[in-house]
């Protein structure tokens, strides 16, 4: 489980088909062979360990459902360990298990802060409310707009100085994941038949009925 807190940006020192090698610094304190590491938001395995680096191993879903296998020596990555049980929870509960990818379709400056527009797929963007969490590349972001084919996200400027987010550009894939609760809120509606009339009949929604006690 991680916070999409990013705690350091690490540069790929080799990218093969199913392996990646990151040269690191912070994230190597503590981490030992077995651990999980978010690359870019997606939960991987420490499979090597040197005084400068860590290597993973990289399944073949994990590279269907993520932009990690476009990583190339050289780039720059978002790092973060697990959380560990006890610290501050500073973003908000991520898996490092990605839904999919989105494509930044624009960059808008605004007061020291940038305004990305991210397109996604109906899969993801069904999850995504104003104000609600996502993952954008492992980054712990607040959705600041949605619509039906694409969201908004405000990145800050410690956000854009310490993460990737900062040397994104128009037409890049990002990672995304969005909030768990809202996948099991949404199993919920589905299997419990639960809809907006019921929701109405019962007095939750704005102009429903319902039989109970007025508060």
């Amino acid at each position: 489980m991680f916070t999409g807190i990013i705690e350091e940006v690490g540069r790929v020192k080799a990218a093969a088909s199913n392996r990646l090698t990151i040269a690191a610094v912070k994230v190597l304190d503590g981490t030992a062979l077995g651990d999980s590491i978010a690359i870019n938001g997606a939960c991987l395995t420490v499979s090597a360990l040197g005084a400068s680096f860590f290597s993973v191993d990289v399944m073949p879903e994990t590279l269907q459902r993520t932009g990690l296998g476009q990583l190339r020596t050289g780039h720059d990555v978002n790092l973060e360990r697990a959380l560990l049980v006890g610290g501050r929870l500073g973003g908000h509960l991520v898996q490092g298990h990605i839904d999919g990818t989105g494509k930044i379709t624009s960059l808008v400056p605004r007061e020291g802060a940038k305004i990305a527009t991210v397109t996604a797929p109906g899969n993801i963007l069904k999850y995504v409310v104003e104000k609600g969490f996502i993952t954008v590349d492992g980054a712990s972001l607040t959705v600041t707009g949605c619509g039906d084919s694409s969201f908004n996200v405000s990145l800050v400027g410690y956000t854009l100085e310490h993460t990737t987010l900062g040397g994104k550009r128009v037409g890049e894939l990002v990672n995304l994941e969005v909030d768990i609760i809202a996948k099991y809120v949404e199993r919920f509606r589905r299997e419990s038949g639960v809809t907006l009339e019921f929701l109405a009949e019962q007095g939750f929604m704005a102009g429903g009925s319902h039989t109970g006690q007025e508060r």
